[in-house]
């Protein structure tokens, strides 16, 4: 006869003399399944009624379990990434490629040449590491590596206009992801902000005018996130430049997604380089190391040597530099560039050259494992803020169920966790961004959750 009062609960030490306690606690240790039994314990008095029947010893080690299993289980897992957004900033942008991943391994798990320097046997600098294959991949005269863009951009901004005038068209004062506004690094950063033009059309002569008074930059951010059509006008980068140096006034160029490769050759529209940027005269230019790169989380500043020094001179820099880790994964990936072989070794650019037909193949190839599903013609985007409006041609494999969303919710489930989407009722997912080590297991989850839905 099941127990109805309280008072006929298991005490805590009563629970830790039982088997099962035993082997939680060779799992998850002594201290984590004392405090998930004393936990349960309280739940169980706090939610009980009158009358109600009590859990048994084995129910009640169970919720114990259950209660560790949640606690132990990490949150930042990896996931399969169906949706056909190469860029996907919620997904953890781009995954790294296998050099990188590789990098990261050796670094981690042994002490490094971090900040010592192997043929003066002294004290050398992490900048020196990336340094190098930067300069000869973007032709710039020096480099530094911080923690991301935002930070690039606040510590250029600190470190050279701090107090000073900063000039930047009104077409440009951007805002990307998570509130991050140009105007409010500035404002953070020290500098005043100078808008010149208009919101879609501004002049050189808007330049000049502001120029006629001593300025500490000029500030130019790509439109990397959107696009601005219509009545709209702006300047060539190379005209702002060349006006900037005649006044003595540096010129800094916020790329953002930092390709390194013309995106034009894979059918999308052209992004400025960051070589064309320096070719253009830009004194430093300022990209990420995670997107269109298809690198590590990272903020490169590229350009002019004294500026760069002064930049890395600045206490702000110590804060904000990147560790061992990132450093390893950006030198490896780097490398394919300073070969000519990123689309190959680098995910997000193999994944940006696959042909429609590749994947049409590989739509119907789950297609054929699964016994379900219709392949049709569908768009991948880039994302993470890149080459906004612009799609790849697809195909995509949609499957209909009565309930697409349960279906979603299953696969987000799933382990590992796929992440699809709806078109037109039916739930679809996009070959060209699933990466190859994990197909295997996606279709597994697939066949899993389909059965679950009938």
């Amino acid at each position: 006869m099941a127990l109805t009062d309280l008072r006929g609960l298991p005490s805590v030490d009563q629970l830790l003399q039982t088997q099962e306690a035993t082997e939680l606690i060779a799992h998850y240790g002594r201290g984590l399944t004392l405090e998930a039994i004393r936990q349960t314990l309280e739940g169980v008095r706090a939610s009980h009624s009158p009358g109600e029947p009590l859990p048994d010893r084995p129910i009640l080690l169970i919720k114990a379990k259950e209660m560790l299993d949640k606690w132990v289980q990490p949150s930042l897992i990896p996931v399969v990434n169906a949706t056909g957004v190469i860029l996907h900033t919620n997904l953890g942008r781009a995954p790294m490629s296998a050099a990188a991943t590789q990098a990261i391994q050796a670094i981690s798990t042994n002490y490094s040449s971090l900040e010592y320097d192997l043929g003066r046997g002294e004290r050398g600098s992490r900048s020196a590491h990336a340094q190098s294959l930067l300069r000869q991949i973007t032709g710039a005269e020096a480099a530094l590596v911080v923690n991301n863009n935002a930070a690039a951009i606040l510590l250029v901004l600190t470190a050279l206009a701090r107090r000073k005038r900063v000039v930047i068209s009104r077409t440009q004062l951007v805002e990307i992801g998570g509130g991050f506004r140009i105007p409010e690094v500035m404002a953070q950063s020290g500098a005043r902000l100078v808008e010149v033009g208009a919101t879609n059309r501004v002049h050189l002569s808007d330049y000049e005018s502001a120029l006629a008074e001593p300025a500490g930059l000029v500030f130019h951010a790509h439109h990397s996130n959107f696009r601005i059509v219509g009545f709209t006008g702006e300047p060539k980068l190379a005209e702002v430049v060349e006006l900037a140096h005649r006044t003595g006034t540096p010129v800094v160029d916020d790329l953002g997604s930092g390709a390194l490769i013309d995106t034009a050759r894979f059918s999308l529209a052209h992004e400025t380089t960051v070589q064309e940027s320096l070719v253009a005269g830009v004194d430093l230019v300022c990209f990420s190391g995670d997107k269109l790169l298809g690198g590590p989380q990272a903020g490169i500043i590229v350009g002019k040597s004294a500026l760069v020094a002064k930049i890395a001179r600045h206490p702000l820099t110590r804060a904000l530099r990147a560790n061992k880790l990132c450093l390893a994964a950006l030198t490896a990936t780097l490398l394919p560039y300073l070969k000519g072989e990123a689309e190959r070794e680098i995910p997000i650019w193999e994944m940006i050259a696959r042909t429609p037909e590749q994947i049409r193949t590989q739509a119907s190839h789950w297609g054929k494992v699964l016994g379900r599903g219709e392949v049709i013609a569908g768009e991948s985007t880039i994302g993470g803020g890149s080459l906004p409006g612009e799609t790849l041609p697809t195909f995509l494999l949609a499957l209909a169920v009565r309930q697409p969303n349960r279906l979603l919710d299953a696969l987000r489930q799933s382990n590992p966790p796929v992440i699809a989407r709806i078109q037109d009722g039916r739930v679809v997912l996009d070959p060209r961004t699933v990466l190859a080590n994990q197909e295997g297991a996606m279709l597994a989850c697939l066949e899993i959750s389909l059965k679950k839905m009938r």
